[in-house]
Parts: structure tokens; sequence; C-alpha cells
């Protein structure tokens, strides 16, 4: 494995590149498509960026808010099955709180110039 690029600077370059010497040279179709890819290589460099701090947030609320241990997806399925059990509702402690949460924490990751999230924060 190499120390140097990172997977992060490795993606982040391949973006930069696309967006600033590639895409001006393209027109049409193919520069909607270009444009694609280079939100997804973004979107990638964020997840990488932020995905391990906030999936640990998350499950660290989960936890509480179920009071059990397990994976980020085993507790994200209990905590969906007690909703849909009628369990835990918005007025359960925390959970409000929680979900707004990892919303925002999603939105990080997935859409950070939406201009909802950036009134947000």
């Amino acid at each position: 494995m190499q120390d140097e690029p990172t997977p992060t600077e490795l993606i982040k370059a391949v973006a930069d590149f696309l967006r600033n010497e590639i895409a001006p040279a393209i027109k049409g179709h193919n520069s909607f498509k270009l444009r694609v890819g280079i939100n997804a290589l973004d979107l990638v460099t964020r997840q990488l960026a932020l995905a391990g701090e906030s999936d640990a947030a998350e499950a660290e609320r989960l936890k509480q808010l179920l009071g059990a241990e397990g994976t980020l997806a085993e507790l994200n399925r209990a905590l969906s099955e007690k909703i849909a059990g009628g369990d835990v509702d918005l007025k359960t402690p925390g959970l409000a709180e929680h979900l707004w949460q990892t919303t925002i924490d999603k939105l990080a990751v997935d859409q950070p110039n939406y201009a909802s999230y950036k009134r947000e924060l």
C-alpha cells in the first residue's frame, strides 16, 4: 500500500483534472455526463473524509436510544423495527435529535451545497 498520495488525494486530483482540463473541451451531452462523473468523484472524496466520524457518532446515538449493541446496519434495522412497531416515536427522548443529526451528516456528504442544509449550519 502506498503512503502518498492518499486515496482521497488521488480522487481529488482526478476530479480536478477532469473539471479544469477536460470539461472545458467537452460539449453537449458528453459534458453533462462528465459533470455527473466529476460530481460522483467529489461525493466519494467527501464520503472518505466524513463518513467514518459521522457513522461512529450515529452508531453511538443509536446505542443510547436503543440500549443495545450492534453494527450500524443492525442498529438502524432495530430502530426501524421499533418505529414500525410503534415502540418509539418522535416523542421518544433523543429520537428527533438523532434523526435530524443523521440527516445533516448525510447531507454533508451527498449535497453540501443544498440551500436548506447551508441554512442549518
